[in-house]
C-alpha cells in the first residue's frame, strides 16, 4: 500500500531514484513485469458457440428425428426442422458475440504516450513501455499511464470518476496517509485511466498493466460469471425433462404399433411424428421474436436492451443495487440553501428540492456582496452550447445567479479583476481582486472554519459591524445544522482594499468581513421519489451503493425514501471487515454502501444471490463494470463510459432511475406474455399427444399423418404465438411481488391452464376422429387434423388472459392476436384446396358439413376454456 509510504520509502522499495531509472534497468524490468497493456482470457471461437448451441436435449432430438427422416426419404419435413435449428444458432451466436467488448473497451482507456525521467533526462515513451520505478511527469489534460505514488504535486487536480463513479476533480497531494482508505481516499495516488483537469505532478510508477486498479478490474471482469436469465434455467430444465418423457412416450407408441402388427417402418416414422408433435419447434424462435418486441417497448421508454434475455430478468428482479451520482441524484451541484447574519428568517433562500425555478431575491447590500464574492471569486465558465467548464462546486454558484435572474457574465465584465490568490488545499481558500464600482474589494471564498476565524468584521443586514461571538456562535450552527443534511458548504467574505495596484499576498486573506454561506448538494431528480415508492410497492428493494461520502449517500437515501428507521449504511472498508455469514445477516437491512470497490460491489451482489434474489445493478464507471457483469441484469447509463456499457445487459439513454422502474413493468408484462405463448404451445400439443394415444390405444387409425403434424407446429403455431408476446400489460402487473426465481416454468397457474386446454383441445379432436370413422378412417384422420388445427388457433383467444375471458378484453384489444387467427384460418384452407388435399391427406368426400362439424367442435372448445376461468375466478 504504497499511499501509507514516505516518498523516500516507495521510492527505496521500487529500486528507483529522483533521477529516474536507467535505459537498461527499463529494459530488464520489461522483461521481468511484461508491458503496461491489459490481458484477457481466450475468446470461445464462433464455431464452438455455434456448436455448443446444438446441445439442447430438445434440439438433439429433432435433429436425430430429421436425420432419420432423410435416411427414409422424407426430405422435406426435414429441411424444415433443419431451417428452424441452423436459424435458432445463428441468432444465439450473434448475442454471445455481441456481449463480449467490454474487455476491449477497457483496453481503449490506455494512454499512447507517457512523459518520463530516465537517466536524469526527460523522454517521451510508449506508455506500454512504463516499468515499475519510472518517474513520470502530468500536466493538466494529460491521462495517467499508470498507477502511481506522486512525489510532487502542484494543485494536481485529477478525475477519477471512471474509478471511483464520482464525477468531481480529486485534489492530490504527496503527503503520507497514515490510516486505511479507500480508493477515492488515497489523494497521495494516481492511477491509470484517470484525467489531470488542473495543476501538474510527477509521480512514482507502482503498478502497470493488469497491476494497476484498472488491470484488477478487467481481471474481476474477465472471471465474473456470465448468467443466465431465470426463464433460461427454466427452459433448460424443463427441455432436458420434456426431452426424455418424448423419447418414452416415442418409444412406448412404437412397441404397442409394433405388437399390434403394424408395419416397422410405418410405425417407426409415427413414432418419430409424435417426437416432433410433442416439441414445440418454435418455441426459442418465438421466445427471441417476443423478447425483441420488449426490447423495442423499452427503447420508447429510454432503455436500450443489449442483450435479449435482459427483458425477461428485469420482470423478476427483486433488488436494485443503484449508483447515486447523476441515477438518483441529478449529477449537478446545485445551491439549495443561503444564510446571511441579520438578513430575517422569511428571507432565508430555501431551494432544497432544486428545482429550476428561480429562488426569491432580497436585494439588500448584503446580499449583492453575496452575488459578487460567489461570481467574482470564482474560474468557471458556461460556453454558448451549455458545456459548462470548470469544477461543480463553482459552476453551481453561476448557476444560483443565473436562477436568480442575473447574469454571471455581466457581473463579471463589469468588475474587473486586477488580481487573484488562486485556492490552495493547504490554506483552503480562493481570493479575487475586482474593482466593484468607485472602489476595489478583495473577494475570499473557502472552508467555513477557514474563514470565520480570519474574519475581523461582519455584516449583518447589510451593515458593517465588528465579529463576535453571537454572530460566530450563529453562523457555526448554521454551518453544522447544513452539514448534517450533507450539504457541501462554502463561507464567502470581502475586503475593501481601496488601491487597484493591491497585489495580494497569503498575508492579507486576514481582517475579513463575513459576508455569508452558500450550501449545495447533487439534488435527488423529482421522478425518484415515486419510482423509489412503486418499486417499494412492486416488492422489490432499492440498495444505494456509492463512491460518495456515508453522510451524503445517508442523507439523500433518507430523503428519497430508500433508507428507513432501522436500515443501515455501511462504508466500504466497513463492509471488508464483515464475514460472509454476517453480511448475509444484516443484509435485508443495509440500504447503503459508501465509498466502496469493485471487488466490493461484486461482494454485495452475490451476497444478494446466495439470497436466491435476482439482482439489478446500475454502473457508469470503469469501476463498475466487473459488478454490472456479475449482476443478473447489469444496467448501464448512457452518459457512461464504454467499458460500462459493454459489460451491461440494459442501457439507460436518461441515466434515470426512475426508467428502471419502468423497464421492471415492461419486463414482468414480456415474461407474462412469454408464459401465455408456451401455455399456448404446450396447450395445442399436449391435446395432439392425448388424441394420439387415444387412437393407439383404441385401435384406431393414427389420427395425423408426419406432414399434418409439421404444419399444424410450424405454420399454425407461430403467428398465434408471437401475438400473444405482443399483449396489454395486465392490470396486476407491478401490484404483485417478484416471481420466485425457483419458480418453475409451468409454475403460477400455467401447468393447470396447460392440462385444462390441452385436454379440452384433446377430447374436442377425438370427437371428430370418432365422427369421421363412422364413415371411413380416411374421413377420421381428416376431421381429427382440422379439429386439431381449428381449436389451436381459436384458443389464441382464450389464451390472451388467464384471469379474464376475451369479452370483457375485446377481440380487437389485442389486432395483432386478430389478425395471426385470420392469417392462420387463410392457410389452414389451402390444405382444403383440390391440388393440396391430397398431400395433406385429406380425400375428396370431406365435405363443408364436415368442415362445419370440425369448427363448431373448436369454438366448443375455446368457449368450455373461458368459462373454465369463470369457474376459477369464482
Amino acid at each position: 500500500m504504497f499511499y501509507k509510504k514516505s516518498i523516500e520509502e516507495a521510492i527505496s522499495n521500487l529500486g528507483s531514484n529522483l533521477s529516474g531509472i536507467s535505459k537498461q534497468e527499463a529494459s530488464e524490468r520489461l522483461e521481468k513485469y511484461g508491458y503496461n497493456e491489459l490481458q484477457e482470457k481466450e475468446k470461445t471461437p464462433t464455431w464452438k458457440l455455434f456448436v455448443d448451441s446444438f446441445k439442447d436435449p430438445l434440439v438433439i432430438i429433432l435433429l436425430i428425428a430429421a436425420l432419420v427422416q432423410v435416411f427414409l426419404g422424407e426430405v422435406v419435413e426435414s429441411s424444415i426442422i433443419f431451417a428452424v435449428l441452423i436459424l435458432n444458432s445463428i441468432l444465439g451466436v450473434v448475442q454471445t458475440k455481441k456481449a463480449e467488448g467490454s474487455l476491449a473497451s477497457l483496453k481503449q482507456l490506455s494512454v499512447p504516450n507517457a512523459k518520463v525521467i530516465r537517466n536524469n533526462t526527460k523522454l517521451t515513451i510508449p506508455s506500454r513501455e512504463l516499468v515499475p520505478g519510472d518517474i513520470v511527469i502530468l500536466e493538466a489534460g494529460d491521462y495517467v499511464p499508470a498507477d502511481g505514488r506522486i512525489i510532487e504535486a502542484q494543485t494536481l487536480k485529477v478525475v477519477e470518476g471512471m474509478l471511483t463513479g464520482e464525477s468531481e476533480p480529486v485534489l492530490k497531494h504527496e503527503n503520507v496517509i497514515g490510516e486505511e482508505c479507500a480508493l477515492g481516499d488515497q489523494k497521495n495516488m494516481v492511477f491509470s485511466g484517470s484525467m489531470v483537469v488542473y495543476g501538474r505532478a510527477t509521480y512514482l510508477v507502482t503498478g502497470c498493466g493488469m497491476n494497476t486498479e484498472v488491470g484488477k478490474i478487467a481481471n474481476l471482469l474477465d472471471n465474473a460469471e456470465n448468467k443466465e436469465t431465470p426463464l433460461q434455467q427454466k427452459l433448460d430444465v424443463f427441455g432436458k425433462k420434456l426431452g426424455v418423457g418424448i423419447v418414452a412416450l416415442a418409444a412406448v407408441i412404437f412397441a404397442v404399433q409394433v405388437f399390434r402388427g403394424d408395419n416397422v417402418v410405418d410405425s417407426f416414422m409415427f413414432a418419430i411424428a409424435i417426437a416432433v408433435a410433442a416439441i414445440p419447434e418454435a418455441l426459442s424462435s418465438i421466445v427471441t421474436i417476443v423478447l425483441a418486441v420488449g426490447t423495442n417497448t423499452m427503447a420508447k421508454k429510454q432503455a436500450i436492451i443489449r442483450k435479449l434475455p435482459a427483458v425477461e430478468t428485469l420482470g423478476s428482479t427483486s433488488v436494485i443495487c443503484t449508483d447515486k451520482t447523476g441515477t438518483l441524484t441529478q449529477n449537478k451541484m446545485t445551491v439549495v440553501k443561503t444564510y446571511m447574519y441579520g438578513v430575517k428568517e422569511a428571507s432565508l433562500v430555501d431551494n432544497t428540492s432544486g428545482s429550476e425555478a428561480a429562488i426569491t431575491r432580497h436585494n439588500s447590500y448584503q446580499e449583492e456582496m453575496l452575488t459578487l464574492a460567489s461570481v467574482l471569486c470564482n474560474d468557471s465558465d458556461i460556453t454558448k452550447e451549455g458545456v459548462e467548464i470548470g469544477d461543480p462546486t463553482e459552476v453551481a454558484l453561476i448557476n444560483y445567479a443565473t436562477k436568480n435572474d442575473l447574469s454571471y457574465k455581466e457581473i463579471r465584465l463589469n468588475n474587473d479583476r486586477l488580481a487573484e490568490l488562486p485556492f490552495d488545499s493547504d490554506r483552503k481558500l480562493m481570493s479575487t481582486v475586482n474593482k466593484v464600482d468607485n472602489d476595489v474589494f478583495m473577494f475570499t471564498k473557502g472552508a467555513p472554519d477557514v474563514i470565520f476565524s480570519r474574519c475581523k468584521y461582519a455584516l449583518e443586514d447589510g451593515e458593517l459591524v465588528e465579529i463576535n461571538n453571537d454572530i460566530i456562535s450563529e453562523y457555526r450552527k448554521i454551518n453544522e445544522e447544513f452539514s448534517n443534511k450533507a450539504l457541501r458548504v462554502l463561507a464567502f467574505a470581502s475586503k475593501n482594499v481601496k488601491s487597484e495596484t493591491f497585489a495580494p499576498t497569503l498575508d492579507d486573506e486576514d481582517d475579513l468581513t463575513l459576508v455569508g454561506l452558500m450550501a449545495m448538494i447533487d439534488p435527488p431528480r423529482d421522478e425518484v421519489y415515486e419510482a423509489v415508492k412503486n418499486a417499494k410497492k412492486s416488492g422489490i428493494k432499492t440498495v444505494m451503493i456509492t463512491g460518495d461520502h456515508k453522510t451524503t449517500a445517508a442523507a439523500i437515501a433518507k430523503d428519497i425514501g430508500i433508507m428507513v428507521d432501522g436500515d443501515l449504511a455501511l462504508t466500504g472498508q466497513e463492509l471488508d471487515a464483515l464475514t460472509d455469514d454476517q453480511l448475509d445477516k444484516d443484509l435485508d437491512h443495509i440500504s447503503v454502501y459508501a465509498r466502496v470497490s469493485p471487488e466490493n460491489k461484486i461482494r454485495i451482489v452475490k451476497a444478494w444471490q446466495r439470497k436466491g434474489k435476482v439482482c439489478a445493478m446500475t454502473g457508469d464507471g470503469v469501476n463498475d463494470a466487473p459488478a454490472l457483469k456479475q449482476a443478473d441484469i447489469g444496467i448501464g447509463m448512457g452518459s457512461g463510459t464504454e467499458v460500462a456499457k459493454d459489460a451491461s445487459a440494459m442501457v439507460l439513454l436518461d441515466d434515470n432511475f426512475a426508467t428502471i422502474v419502468k423497464a421492471v413493468e415492461v419486463g414482468r408484462t414480456v415474461y407474462d406474455n412469454i408464459k401465455k405463448s408456451i401455455t399456448y404451445l404446450f396447450s395445442g400439443n399436449l391435446g395432439g399427444i392425448i388424441a394420439i394415444l387415444f387412437a393407439v390405444f383404441a385401435d384406431w387409425a393414427n389420427p395425423f399423418t408426419t406432414l399434418q403434424l409439421l404444419f399444424i407446429n410450424l405454420v399454425t403455431d407461430s403467428l398465434p404465438a408471437i401475438a400473444l408476446g405482443l399483449e396489454k400489460p395486465e392490470k396486476t402487473v407491478m401490484k404483485n411481488p417478484p416471481r420466485d426465481p425457483k419458480e418453475g416454468i409451468l409454475a403460477g397457474g400455467t401447468l393447470r391452464s396447460v392440462l385444462v386446454r390441452g385436454s379440452i383441445i384433446g377430447i374436442v379432436t377425438i370427437v371428430a376422429q370418432y365422427v369421421g370413422n363412422k364413415y371411413s378412417p380416411e374421413l377420421g384422420t381428416a376431421m381429427a387434423f382440422s379439429t386439431l388445427t381449428l381449436s389451436r388457433i381459436i384458443q389464441t383467444f382464450a389464451a390472451r388472459s388467464n384471469s379474464e375471458t376475451v369479452f370483457k378484453l375485446g377481440f380487437t384489444s389485442n389486432k395483432y392476436a386478430l389478425g395471426a387467427v385470420v392469417i392462420c384460418l387463410g392457410m389452414f384452407s389451402l390444405t382444403l384446396l383440390p391440388f393440396m388435399r391430397e398431400v395433406f391427406a385429406i380425400p375428396e368426400y370431406f365435405s363443408l358439413q364436415n368442415l362445419g362439424t370440425c369448427f363448431a367442435l373448436a369454438v366448443v372448445a375455446s368457449l368450455t376454456m373461458e368459462g373454465s376461468k369463470l369457474i376459477k375466478k369464482n
